[in-house]
Parts: structure tokens; C-alpha cells; sequence
């Protein structure tokens, strides 16, 4: 179950969310190499991925932002760019392209530092923009909590597609980081729940003033907490569709942190 659109059309054409989406894209392309040995990429991570450990010691300070560019397979990227095609034309459209660059990065550094706070020590590098993409969600929330968001729901062969309040999918995910940052302990965990956690609450923080400048509780009034604009328009169908079963090469490779 996961989002795949919302209802929500920005006014303007989102040339930073663009971007930031064709640059991971093009870093993620450019980085990844099955036939790495293990040395070397771990090599790679400790100079550009956020190690914990590395931050406590004095070191490694350019893994806060270069680690937002980086990601460990092709389903962690493609699942941190739809969330972000989804969710941030909307934020750019409200802040401005500028505004938007800052947010964005400003939200991903809150997350790299959270996630530091709660495991100082942790050598294991953490990697994905999936922090700062949390702190878009964290500000769509507070701006369109009732616009609405298409959810894929797979069950065996049976695609639907369910739209359901942007608030619940939110509250849903926000309350599943939580349940799996209190759940696992930061070395078993390969995913930077405590990150995503703290980039949501980063980019809600963040989004405030542009929220009080909309007129705060009198915006969500004159809203109904829709969107100020007319919603699009879908059609919805379930589909079946053939499973295919594929050959994966299996390689050693070394153990990472996704967020």
C-alpha cells in the first residue's frame, strides 16, 4: 500500500522538484556498481555517506548533504522520488523556488542530525534523501491536510486504487517511522526511521510561517483544508496482472542505513 499521486495540481511548473529528482537520479546512475569490492564502497560511504560515528568524532560533516544524493537500489530510489513528485510541486508552488530549495535542504540536514542525536555512535552509513523528502510530507500536511491522495492497495493480482485524506496517509506513515524507530534498535534497523521522524517534524516546523502568512486557522477556514483551487479529476479502475518471475544476481555487498 502506497501513494501514487495526489489531487492537487500545482499553479506553477516545479523546476526545483524536477531538478532535485533528476540529480538523484543521475548521481544514483553515476554510483552504482555491482562489481564494487565491499572495500571499496565502503571507501565510498565513509566519504560520502552520514556515518554517526564519524559526526561524534569531528569528521564527516559533508555526508549531511552529499548522503541526501545517495541510495542503496533501485526500489529505495524510485520509492523516495515518487514520494517527492507526489509532494513537492505543491510546497514549491506555495514557497517559491528558492524557498523550496532551502526548505528542502534545511529538512534534510534536520533529519541527518536527528538521526546522529539518536545513535552517536552508529558506524553504519545512511544514505537517501528520504529525510528531507519526509520534511515536504511534514509541510503538505500542515498546508492541504484534506486534499486528497491516491493510494495503491496490491492485493495477490488485484490492483486498486483507494483516495483517502492526505492527513490519514500521513498520520499513517508518520506513525509507522515511529513505531519502527521505538521497535528496532538502530544497529538491527536498515532503515533511519529516527530520520524520517525528525524531517517530518523539521518540515512541519519549517512550513509554519508560510502557513501564518496564508492566515494560519483562517486559511484551513477558507480552505475546508482542501486545496485553494480546484481538485484533478481521475478515473478508477482495478487491473490484474500477470506476475512474472525475474533472475536476480545475488552480490555481497556492504550493509547500509536507508532513509
Amino acid at each position: 500500500m502506497f501513494p501514487i499521486r495526489d489531487h492537487n495540481p500545482s499553479g506553477r511548473t516545479p523546476y526545483v522538484t524536477y531538478a532535485l529528482i533528476a540529480i538523484n537520479i543521475a548521481v544514483f546512475l553515476i554510483t552504482i556498481d555491482q562489481d564494487q569490492s565491499p572495500r571499496a564502497l565502503m571507501s565510498f560511504y565513509a566519504n560520502y555517506a552520514l556515518v554517526p560515528a564519524l559526526l561524534s568524532e569531528g569528521y564527516g560533516y559533508p555526508g549531511l548533504i552529499t548522503s541526501m544524493f545517495l541510495h542503496g537500489g533501485w526500489m529505495h530510489i524510485a520509492g523516495n522520488m515518487l514520494f517527492l513528485y507526489i509532494f513537492g510541486d505543491n510546497l514549491e508552488d506555495k514557497m517559491g523556488h528558492a524557498g523550496f530549495t532551502l526548505f528542502y535542504l534545511a529538512a534534510g540536514l534536520g533529519a541527518g542530525l536527528i538521526h546522529w542525536l539518536t545513535d552517536p555512535l552508529s558506524i553504519v552509513p545512511t544514505v537517501g534523501a528520504s529525510g528531507a523528502i519526509a520534511g515536504v510530507m511534514g509541510g503538505y500536511l500542515l498546508l492541504f491536510p484534506k486534499a486528497r491522495v491516491d493510494i495503491l492497495i496490491i492485493l495477490v493480482l488485484i490492483f486498486r486504487v483507494l483516495p483517502v485524506p492526505a492527513w490519514l496517509m500521513l498520520a499513517l506513515w508518520f506513525a509507522m517511522q515511529l513505531i519502527g524507530g521505538w521497535g528496532t534498535s538502530a544497529d538491527e534497523s536498515g532503515v533511519a526511521y529516527w530520520a524520517h521522524v525528525g524531517g517530518f517534524v523539521v518540515g512541519l516546523a519549517l512550513t509554519v510561517p508560510i502557513w501564518l502568512r496564508l492566515g494560519g486557522p483562517r486559511f484551513w477556514t477558507r480552505t475546508h483544508g482542501q486545496p485553494p483551487h480546484p481538485e484533478k479529476a481521475y478515473t478508477f479502475d482495478s487491473s490484474r496482472v500477470p506476475r512474472v518471475q525475474g533472475r536476480q544476481r545475488h552480490t555481497q555487498v556492504p550493509r547500509i542505513r536507508r532513509k
